[in-house]
């Protein structure tokens, strides 16, 4: 038993290497770390920290309200945001990292409206974990420039880096797209299919993600609509959204083949905006039709 005293101290005494430090491993062999920490200023931290809270919580009291007051003020602030975006520029279907990545890029534009349709009363579909429920996400090069862009530190390996947790990566982008004032997030509403008018996609049709679930167990309940310039799918791997997409466009002829996979360059091209990957372009060039597909949703149209 003294023994293990003995052991138990020792090693509670010895010092837990670092994630970030020189020794981190993969597969038990080390590798030397090129993670350069953002800076910060400890003077801001410290000033911060020494000042007195604001108010005095021996003292704290919230100042009453009516809930009508609260009833109007959700239900006003939403109703307006189904009219700004019953007709809007982007649908992003899926916010998961994705369709989250690709309404930032879209939204830095201050003149394009971008819609967020969200299923899940969350948003960030997987990327709050990664493989397997495990912390860590590996981001491949040179997609580290994103993170850069976006403030997020991670170890740098030769070929990708590690954020030390996937919703450090999640929360990050989310508090800097929501933000904006050209972008919305509709969560727990389901988009059910597309709008196809004159030989184009003109947007999705929509309804409370409770409702779809539904239908098979109530009597009829009739969808809402959103019209679009451009309707971008990132629904993930198990996402059906696209693939019946697909199908639908397959069958009356609108298209022989699926788009890449780069959505917000696409989406960027077939508003006829700049982008960083062809430049400039016209009118004429634009996408044909409108309906992009992001990222993992791709796996699922091989078969479509």
């Amino acid at each position: 038993m003294a023994a293990m005293a003995t052991t138990l101290t020792s090693l509670s005494s010895t010092p837990k290497p670092s994630f970030l430090d020189h020794k981190s491993s993969f597969h038990g062999t080390p590798l030397a770390s090129r993670f350069t920490p953002i800076k910060s200023s400890s003077q801001t931290a410290t000033i911060s920290m020494s000042l007195t809270p604001p108010y005095d919580l021996q003292s704290f009291k919230f100042q009453p309200i009516k809930e009508s007051y609260v009833a109007r003020e959700m239900t006003r602030r939403y109703m307006m945001d189904m009219i700004t975006y019953a007709d809007t520029d982007v649908i992003i279907v899926g916010a998961g990292s994705a369709g989250l990545s690709c309404a930032y890029e879209i939204s830095k534009n201050p003149n394009i409206r971008v819609a967020i349709i969200e299923q899940s009363v969350s948003p960030g579909g997987g990327a709050w974990l990664g493989g397997q429920l495990f912390s860590a996400m590996v981001v491949r090069k040179p997609a580290h420039r994103f993170l850069d862009e976006l403030g997020i530190q991670y170890d740098e390996q030769e070929d990708y880096v590690v954020i030390k947790h996937a919703a450090l990566f999640t929360s990050t982008v989310m508090s800097k797209l929501l933000a904006r004032p050209n972008v919305k997030l509709f969560n727990a509403v389901a988009a059910e299919d597309l709008i196809v008018k004159e030989n184009r996609v003109a947007g999705v049709v929509t309804n409370w993600a409770l409702v779809s679930m539904n239908h098979d167990t109530q009597s009829c309940m009739d969808p809402n609509v959103m019209e679009s310039k451009v309707v971008v799918s990132s629904c993930g791997h198990d996402g059906p959204f696209g693939a019946t997409g697909v199908k639908r466009l397959k069958s009356i002829g609108m298209i022989d083949s699926v788009p890449g996979m780069k959505a917000a360059h696409l989406a960027l091209k077939a508003l006829g905006q700049p982008n960083a990957i062809d430049g400039t372009f016209s009118e004429a060039e634009r996408v044909q039709p409108e309906f992009v597909l992001a990222a993992a949703e791709t796996e699922e149209i091989v078969d479509a």
